[in-house]
């Protein structure tokens, strides 16, 4: 199981939200570089970034800044955030960005999101986002009437590299991951899984793992941490050595 620190980009700068308000953001690091080559210096080997600005508007606002992270280390990159055309999606693949993430358009527009995981095999994640198990878009300022079991089974064939799964209502809140639902998802999948939101204590990366070693074909891949790095919950070197175990 992989772990992935999160850096999610606001104004150029490092930040956690509480359950995806954009006004409720606290600024860990002005310096995104920075903080990825602290990660990378703690021995985590993947990143996961947000272009919060790009999720709300439709397009990426944080380029710089996502620049400067792949600058900085050279751990494989998973981004999302405001990516709707495939025009966008191969920028960032050429810019260094290993995975691109996309959420809002499998609503949207379903056929761009096959077509991207079809050019770009490997390279290409779902960043599905459910409030009440029903499926937010536009930076979660939108709640559809789609499950999210429902939209993960519409792209089972396309070829995803993963499913990045997020409880909204648990997502900076250090309430524990909801390990439950991302267990049912996993299960009900041959699409690897990752399970982001909540994520509180080393207790929550135990519990994934006990999962994912009981999980069906695709099974959970990894888990996105967040808030509970950067406020000290979590230490790195205790939950890299966990699931290196």
């Amino acid at each position: 199981m992989n772990l992935y620190p999160a850096i999610d980009l606001k104004d150029g700068a490092c930040v956690r939200l509480l359950r995806g308000d954009m006004d409720e953001a606290t600024v860990f690091n002005t310096d995104p570089g920075d903080q990825a080559g602290d990660f990378a210096e703690a021995g985590f080997k993947k990143l996961h970034i947000v272009d919060l600005n790009g999720a709300f508007e439709g397009r990426p606002i944080n380029a710089e800044a996502v620049k400067s992270i792949i600058a900085a280390t050279d751990a494989p990159a998973q981004l999302g955030g405001g990516i709707r055309t495939l025009e966008t999606v191969e920028t960032w693949l050429d810019l260094g960005v290993s995975r691109v993430i996309l959420g809002t358009v499998a609503v949207r527009d379903p056929d761009l999101v096959k077509e991207a995981c079809k050019r770009f095999p490997g390279q290409v994640a779902l960043g599905i986002d459910a409030r009440n198990s029903m499926v937010a878009v536009e930076g979660w300022a939108e709640v559809s009437d789609i499950l999210a079991i429902d939209l993960a089974r519409r792209f089972e064939d396309a070829g995803a590299a993963a499913i990045i799964y997020t409880d909204i209502d648990r997502d900076g809140a250090l309430l524990g991951v909801n390990v439950e639902a991302t267990a049912q998802l996993a299960d009900q999948l041959t699409t690897p899984v990752i399970a982001s939101g909540g994520v509180a204590s080393i207790d929550d990366i135990k519990a994934l793992k006990d999962v994912a070693k009981a999980s069906g074909e695709g099974g959970i891949e990894g888990v996105i941490i967040g808030r509970a790095l950067y406020d000290g919950r979590i230490d790195p070197a205790e939950a890299l050595a966990l699931v290196a175990a």
